[in-house]
């Protein structure tokens, strides 16, 4: 899952992003509201976590902005204020959530979650192919009756494989959904990865397409 953090105040857009990041999110950070709807409206997030007060253009002119376009990503509204009127007024311009600062990071995690949760919610979150079954929701690996331990990137880019079993997903598509758009390394650290699923897992479930990209077997 790839989240986009639009948040002016420098230390707490680093720390949000670090956190989430060692959740297992690819995260980006913009300071600025219109570099913040320029990036929304990209359209390759999964969820928007948007500061009100911002330079440029506030929190809710971007989110109207996104909607009127027809964007229906999560938006997580940001604000120091507090008081019904404006929680109603982020919500009105198409916000889905809203947290007040300040505000518990294991709250604002569980706000991300549930979002995500119910963006997927017309598919399920449990992937089974063979004996390999993979809980989305839950994070959790099993291979057969046994449980694998994976770290947060290993597991995140598993599941760019597990949801769309059968396909070829290429190894741009997994650098830009599991690292962020400011990742500058080796590409091939998709391999590592890649390779550290195979040991873990069973040899031949992942399948390499020469040129193209990887490929999780369905018919085992």
């Amino acid at each position: 899952m790839r989240l986009l953090i639009v948040e002016d105040e420098k230390r707490l857009a680093v720390s949000l992003a670090k956190g989430l990041t060692a959740e297992g999110y690819a995260v980006d950070v913009v300071h600025d509201g219109l570099e913040g709807l320029h990036r929304a409206g990209e359209g390759v997030y999964d969820l928007v976590i948007l500061d009100i007060m911002l330079p440029g253009l506030n929190g809710y002119r971007v989110c109207a902005a996104l909607r009127a376009a027809g964007h229906d990503v999560p938006i997580l509204m940001l604000t120091a204020k507090d008081g019904e009127y404006d929680e109603a007024e982020g919500l009105d311009t198409g916000a889905d959530d809203y947290l007040t600062k300040p505000f518990s990071y294991v709250v604002l995690v569980a706000r991300v979650k549930a979002l995500l949760r119910r963006r997927g919610a017309g598919a399920s979150p449990v992937h089974v192919h063979g004996d390999l079954r993979v809980d989305t929701a839950a994070r959790r690996v099993f291979l057969g009756e046994d449980e694998v331990t994976l770290t947060a990137k290993e597991f995140a880019v598993l599941e760019q494989l597990v949801v769309r079993a059968g396909q070829v997903v290429s190894k741009a598509e997994i650098l830009e959904h599991v690292w962020d758009f400011a990742y500058d390394g080796d590409p091939n650290i998709v391999e590592v990865y890649v390779s550290a699923l195979r040991r873990k897992l069973r040899a031949g479930l992942i399948r390499t397409v020469r040129g193209a990209g990887y490929r999780l077997e369905t018919g085992r």
